[in-house]
């Protein structure tokens, strides 16, 4: 039978928090993919949806143009989506005009890995599970609806979902035109307050899904992420910024569309080196899914030392576009300014004095009397190159043949695109050896603050990165570059991260930042 699929992403996902700061709630990445993808993908590819845009729409309208180009959607954007008589009802009633067809209502923050039917009667998907204080619910009598409940229910046979099969469209409509007209357009409306009147006047069957998950508020989304967790996509959580596996590509996500510009330039610049860019817009871009073995996964000791002459002969190719001058600017700026400017803003929000503190038993003073003792001519006299800017195990594919493809390159080094400090990516690389995403997401590390203020570091390594971080300094003597310039700027590197990560990984990177800075200039 004919009949579409809406899609209500209209609503601004308040009860997330942060993690809807930049982008629709929708578009939060649920294992390696959005939630969207997840719905999209439980239809047959031949169905039609509708999809409600407000909050981020734009940026739904492109993530779903660009993830499924084979797929057919209409677009209904309201207007009205937060605020004085906004509701979920009011963004169902937008889309009357292109429902007049049976349909499936499957709201965005609904996950179900069971088969959805098709709308060849009426029917309301159910849960059998705890939460009726939290959820809406209905009662059953045989496979029929008899009652449908708001929040609060203390015993009902099922809770609903928000998964909706409407074959009765028409009634459908008639009775929301009527409760938005009756409640005066209230915010609190929603598919229930139809429901409950539909099922006195026509038959709903009850039908029951085994597997739901709830990406509506912050516990149940990380559920919902362990839960679906495959381990393809190796990243450390950013808001603002996603990746995903979705369709045989890779798409990834910014909020600055200036950064997602700059990205797709590089990525031509460093040709044969990254996989090319088949489309964009301005928040996203894709390309095709590498085969290949996470670098990460199988860096040892055997093949550590081959991977650094590969990235000198083929990453870090020397270059005469700039001058050494503006190449000492660009360096100042982006290891000092920068940082300064990072830190501020995080002494801010996390309520931190930069002073002379403890750390791990040693004495260490303030970020500044330290970043003011560097030798600005020494660290920032680089020799410009092409370089990748992220450049971590992580970001790094081992392909057939022995090979490496890299993925995830910087957007720019200070504002330039075609060159940069291949230093800056040795930095990276170095800190990557000792802070990684395996050892994060294991919580491989721990930080202690005691009676008298003092900080206390602890962190587990892998033997293998050990040996590889070994290598890596070896390789650096043999090429005559400075080991100590690697040192300072992977320190300065983890002080620049420690804003934008999650507690206790933000104060983490702070201290670790602060403590390896102090050692390594008084070596």
């Amino acid at each position: 039978m004919s009949y579409k699929v809406l899609i209500t992403t209209s609503g601004i996902g308040s009860r997330l928090g942060e993690f809807t700061k930049y982008t629709n709630k929708s578009l939060l990445r649920i294992g390696n993919k959005p939630a969207i993808s997840y719905i999209v993908e439980s239809y047959p590819e031949n169905t039609s949806y509708v999809i409600t845009l407000g909050y981020f729409g734009k940026q739904v309208k492109d993530f779903l143009l660009l993830a499924y180009p084979e797929r057919s959607f209409e677009f209904v954007t309201v207007e009205r989506y937060e605020g004085e008589k906004s509701s979920l009802l009011y963004s169902l009633s937008q889309a009357k005009d292109v429902l007049q067809t049976p349909f499936i209502f499957h709201a965005s923050d609904t996950i179900v890995l069971d088969q959805v039917p098709v709308p060849t009667k009426n029917w309301n998907g159910g849960f059998r599970g705890k939460g009726s204080s939290n959820y809406a619910s209905f009662d059953v009598l045989g496979a029929r609806v008899t009652s449908m409940y708001e929040k609060g229910n203390l015993m009902p046979d099922l809770l609903h979902i928000g998964l909706v099969g409407i074959y009765d469209y028409q009634l459908f409509w008639s009775i929301v035109d009527e409760v938005l007209v009756e409640k005066k357009y209230a915010s609190f409306l929603g598919d229930v307050d139809v429901l409950m009147k539909m099922v006195q006047q026509v038959d709903f069957d009850g039908i029951v899904f085994n597997k739901w998950l709830d990406i509506g508020n912050v516990d149940k989304m990380n559920e919902a992420k362990a839960e679906l967790d495959q381990g393809d996509v190796h990243v450390l959580d950013k808001l603002g910024e996603s990746i995903f596996k979705v369709n045989g590509f890779i798409v990834k996500f910014f909020y600055d569309e200036q950064i997602c510009k700059n990205r797709i330039l590089r990525n031509k610049m460093l040709a044969g080196i990254v996989p090319p860019i088949q489309s964009y817009s301005d928040n996203f871009y894709r390309y095709p899914y590498v085969k290949g073995q996470l670098y990460a996964t199988v860096a040892n000791s055997s093949n550590f030392k081959r991977f650094l002459e590969w990235s000198s002969t083929t990453l870090w190719k020397p270059s005469t576009d700039i001058s050494a001058s503006k190449m000492r600017e660009l360096c100042e700026d982006f290891y000092f300014t920068k940082t300064l400017k990072r830190l501020k803003e995080f002494y801010s929000s996390r309520g931190i004095i930069d002073r002379e503190e403890k750390i791990n038993g040693i004495l260490v003073p303030s970020i500044k009397t330290m970043l003011d003792s560097i030798d600005k001519d020494w660290i920032c006299s680089a020799d410009p190159s092409q370089f990748h800017g992220d450049f971590i195990l992580d970001n790094i594919l081992q392909v057939e043949g022995g090979q490496f493809q890299l993925v995830d390159w910087r957007q720019d080094f200070a504002g330039e695109l075609a060159v940069g400090d291949l230093y800056y990516d040795l930095g990276k690389l170095a800190h990557n050896l000792v802070v990684n995403h395996e050892m994060v997401d294991d919580n491989f590390f721990s930080i202690k603050k005691g009676r008298d203020g003092s900080i206390e570091l602890n962190i587990h390594r892998f033997q293998t990165l050990v040996e590889c971080e070994q290598i890596l300094f070896n390789w650096l003597r043999e090429n005559n570059m400075d080991i100590k310039k690697v040192e300072v700027l992977r320190a300065i590197i983890w002080l620049n991260m420690s804003p934008l990560h999650h507690h206790p990984l933000d104060l983490f990177l702070y201290y670790l930042g602060k403590l390896k800075l102090f050692q390594v200039l008084n070596k």
